[in-house]
């Protein structure tokens, strides 16, 4: 079995791809974007679709896709991040209606641009399949149906054990929630095929480019420094490595395991023949998809932050998080003993202290940004990367005028609060969803506590 070499997904295109030339020097353009992960590569998208003449570029530091946009789950899912209550109390329901209706709209989008571009990301729009396997699970399970089929465009189906299993015969399964607007995809393939559309349109990739300042009207690199008259800042899980971003953004480590492929008798016994997405309520909760050459592609958190936000470079996960990983693999589907693992790795997410993501532009200064996803960026950097463009352009849009534009968080406290908080909230989830598999209906007070802490 293979660990980290960034991600198998990465493996299965061939291998890490052949690097774009860097920064060549001193260079003057129209807009620089840095980080070259589905933000970014969004952002220069529509930008360039929008004003073909504008010279855009995009400054890596190491290959387009390398981080979580290659990396990731492969959920193109619906999810606001951080919530629909945040928006309530700050803009009002309506505000927060839009919010969903926008992600719902941007996961068909995104499945647009890949047909209408000719980028095959083995994308199957099956929905997502969230379940429960214990009686607090369930519990919170149906409080979640009650609360999402009490707004319009979330389109949920609360599932008893028996249609649960019908769709994914996870053992043990006890009930589960399906929604229709998610779709799988192959993360690298998406992120590949973004990175040669926006070339084809004129923008122009650096890799092997580190910025090391984002300031107005310029971005100061190892290689040189590109003048610009929009800056936008697109780093996600890295952000933390700028000059003055260090506590903006926490780099949340998450894990993943894929099997080789399963063979016909094993699915006969799992069915997921609608190829959703699935996931459950626990507190520590797992995130898997079935590939389109039949693995299990099966992930969750490991060891969830490091000190200092410190984060990798090759993709590297412990081997404690593998076996972990590997145990619930297998306690979901017994079938899965059978078959090997084939590769193992990790990356890190955005995480703002409010745990919600946001995309800005400030038209003064010409600096913008856009992230804070906390795992649910795939469909979301789309968003992002269309109201980035409007917002860059001073068009005035429904999307300029959604609720995360403009958010900010406070910044996270310094070390070793950072450090001792994270493990703090990640032990008691854990320990929670231990003494929850032992039965009984509520959940467990040390989810509250961490819950308390987080700030969630």
């Amino acid at each position: 079995m293979i660990n980290g070499d960034v991600s198998w997904w990465w493996r299965d295109t061939g291998g890490v791809p052949n690097p774009r030339e860097p920064l060549p020097g001193d260079l003057a353009m129209d807009v620089c974007i840095v980080g070259a992960g589905y933000s970014g590569l969004w952002t220069a998208y529509y930008l360039k679709t929008l004003q073909p003449d504008l010279r855009v570029c995009i400054v890596e530091q190491r290959f387009a896709g390398f981080g979580a946009s290659g990396r990731n789950g492969g959920w193109l899912t619906n999810s606001v991040t951080g919530g629909r209550s945040q928006y309530v109390e700050r803009h009002g329901p309506d505000a927060a209606i839009a919010q969903q209706r926008a992600l719902n709209e941007t996961v068909d989008e995104v499945i647009d641009v890949t047909r209408r571009e000719g980028i095959d990301a083995d994308v199957v729009k099956g929905g997502e399949l969230e379940i429960a396997r214990t009686p607090a699970q369930l519990a919170r399970l149906r409080k979640a149906a009650a609360e999402e089929s009490s707004w319009p465009h979330t389109d949920v189906v609360e599932l008893d054990a028996a249609a649960t299993r019908a769709r994914v015969a996870v053992a043990g399964v006890l009930g589960g929630l399906w929604h229709p607007h998610c779709a799988r995809i192959h993360p690298a393939k998406l992120a590949s095929g973004l990175a040669e559309v926006v070339e084809r349109l004129g923008v122009v990739i650096f890799e092997g480019t580190t910025a090391r300042s984002l300031e107005p009207g310029r971005v100061q690199t190892d290689r040189g420094t590109v003048r610009a008259d929009a800056v936008i800042r697109a780093t996600e899980g890295f952000t933390a490595n700028l000059h003055g971003q260090h506590r903006t953004w926490l780099p949340m480590n998450s894990s993943m395991i894929v099997t080789e492929p399963l063979p016909s008798a094993a699915w006969d016994d799992i069915g997921w023949s609608g190829r959703e997405t699935l996931g459950d309520f626990a507190h520590v909760y797992m995130y898997a998809q079935r590939t389109a050459d039949d693995r299990i592609a099966f992930g969750g958190r490991g060891v969830p932050y490091r000190y200092g936000s410190r984060v990798d470079t090759d993709g590297r996960t412990q081997e404690r998080t593998i076996r972990a990983l590997s145990r619930l693999l297998h306690d979901f589907f017994p079938v899965a003993r059978q078959t090997p693992l084939a590769h193992a790795w990790a990356g890190v997410l955005g995480v703002p202290r409010d745990w919600s993501a946001t995309v800005g532009y400030d038209s003064a200064t010409g600096m913008g940004w856009a992230g804070g996803y906390v795992g649910t960026g795939v469909t979301a950097t789309n968003l992002a990367g269309r109201t980035l463009a409007d917002l860059v352009l001073r068009r005035d849009t429904d999307l300029t005028r959604l609720p995360w534009v403009g958010h900010r968080a406070r910044r996270w406290e310094v070390e070793p609060l950072r450090w001792t908080a994270v493990n703090a909230i990640y032990t008691a989830y854990r320990g929670a969803d231990r003494l929850e598999s032992r039965g009984g209906s509520r959940t467990s007070a040390l989810a509250r506590i961490a819950d308390l802490i987080a700030g969630r």
